[in-house]
Order: C-alpha cells, then structure tokens, then sequence
C-alpha cells in the first residue's frame, strides 16, 4: 500500500520532471533544465521564500506563543481543562477551506477587522489586507498562526501534564521562581513535544496550497505565491507538468531534509 500510493507516484513525478509535457502530448526529454529553471526563474524563487515566511507564522510563532499558553495553563490548574483544550483545538477540525472563506471575509475591505479599527479610531491603519503587496503574505500567515497555535499548545500541555510535582518543588527549595521553572524543569521536559509540534507545523506551512488557492491565488502579483500553489498554477493553469513535478520533488527534498533534521535534534535532546 505504501509502495503504491506513495512511493510510486514520488518515483513517477521524478520521471516527469525530466519531461517537457503539457499533460496531453508526447513528452519531450530535457534532462535538469526544470530544475535549473527553479533556480534561475525569479518568480520560483520568492515562492521557496515566502514558504520560509510562512514558516515563522506557522511553526516558531505559535511554538513562542503555545510554550507560554501551556506553561500558565499547567501552573494555573485551570477548571474545566478538558473544554479549554477542545476549544483551542478547535480550528484543527475544521477543513481549511472553510478558514480561509471566513478569514477571507474577517480581511476584506469592509469586513469586521477594518470595521473594528474604524471603531477604536485607528481608522488610518485599515487596508485591503489581501490586496496590498506589504500585507497580503503576513495576513496569510497570522491565519497560521491562528490555525496552528491550538494543536501546538495541546501538544505542550499533554507534555507539561507528565512532568512530576517534585521537580518544580526541588527549584522552589533552592529559590527559584516561575521563570527558572520554566528553563529548569518545564523546556527540557517537553523537548520531544517541541520537535513533533514543530514537525507538524513546518510541514504544514511548506506545503500550504488550499489556503492561499482560496484567499489570494498568489496574489498580489506574485506575493503570496507559495512552491504547492506554483505546482497547481504550471500544471493546470500553463500546462508545464514537467517543471510543476520538479518544483514538487524539491518541495519534497527540502521537506523531508527539514523534518529529518528537527527529529534528529529532538531525538539527541531526549537522550541526552
């Protein structure tokens, strides 16, 4: 089954990508030149940028921001626990499609973030947050963050929720407070969880399409651009197959090479 629908079809597009074909025709051999083409071609290469962009909003911001929704959350003991856990989780469960339709609405120009500026007289700040060069690309990653920081920070709590009472009680005895808890016992113990969270989340962000597809199409021009939208946009839109499987196997490559290394830091920090 795994050879089937994964390893076949990842062999298949590696034959492709050797291939200058439109998908109907006969194909025509042209060796690495749609690799060399994402290494020359400009708009290929802000694309691969713009995912690394991404990757701050998807996977260090929520991180930054789960650590310390989880720390306050364990220390704090809140009641009803298993509800606040559901909630944050919630935009997990819903399809992304349905995000960024609403998210979609939330940014235009007479939706409820520029009515809400109006409203607290930072009017000067409201935009066509998906249609301004500047804003277009964080606007789409603060929808991210908000879609991921929910997973991250379950993820820290199931962690933080093992670690033993006498630990932190041990830093207490020798003077420490929240913040030597934090570095001293909390961090160190949920490092396997970091590196699954950030697994999750960098993979998430690098081969986000059906976000940007439903709120910019790339746009504008070129600036939301991400490597699995171009990968839409030459195979269907312009007819290069060959260079949209090229551009997905270094997808791919770059993917795989990212997820080894985090899970090789993250093993080597739990052994240690």
């Amino acid at each position: 089954m795994y050879a089937a629908f994964l390893l076949y079809p990842l062999a298949r597009s590696v034959q492709i990508s050797f291939y200058d074909w439109d998908g109907l025709t006969l194909g025509r051999w042209i060796g690495l030149d749609n690799y060399a083409d994402v290494l020359r071609n400009d708009d290929l290469r802000d694309a691969f940028g713009h995912a690394l962009v991404l990757m701050v909003f998807y996977a260090l911001v929520p991180l930054c921001v789960g650590l310390v929704l989880a720390s306050i959350l364990n220390r704090a003991k809140v009641r009803g626990l298993s509800f606040f856990r559901t909630v944050v989780f919630l935009p997990q469960v819903i399809a992304m499609v349905v995000v960024a339709v609403a998210w979609r609405r939330i940014y235009a120009p007479d939706g409820p973030l520029n009515s809400l500026l109006h409203a607290v007289g930072l009017g000067s700040l409201t935009r066509a947050w998906l249609g301004d060069y500047g804003a277009a690309l964080p606007a789409v990653g603060f929808i991210g963050t908000w879609f991921e920081t929910g997973l991250v920070t379950v993820l820290l709590l199931a962690g933080m929720s093992r670690i033993s009472p006498e630990l932190y009680d041990a830093v207490r005895l020798d003077g420490g407070g929240p913040v030597r808890e934090f570095f001293a016992v909390t961090l160190p113990s949920v490092r396997g969880e970091i590196a699954v969270a950030l697994t999750l989340t960098v993979i998430a962000a690098l081969r986000t399409f059906d976000l940007v597809y439903v709120t910019t199409r790339g746009g504008p021009g070129t600036s939301t651009s991400v490597p699995s939208y171009e990968v839409y946009h030459r195979a269907f839109e312009l007819g290069k197959v060959g260079s949209a499987a090229a551009i997905g196997v270094c997808l791919t490559i770059i993917i795989f090479v990212i997820s080894f290394a985090i899970t090789r830091v993250g093993d080597r920090d739990s052994t240690s």
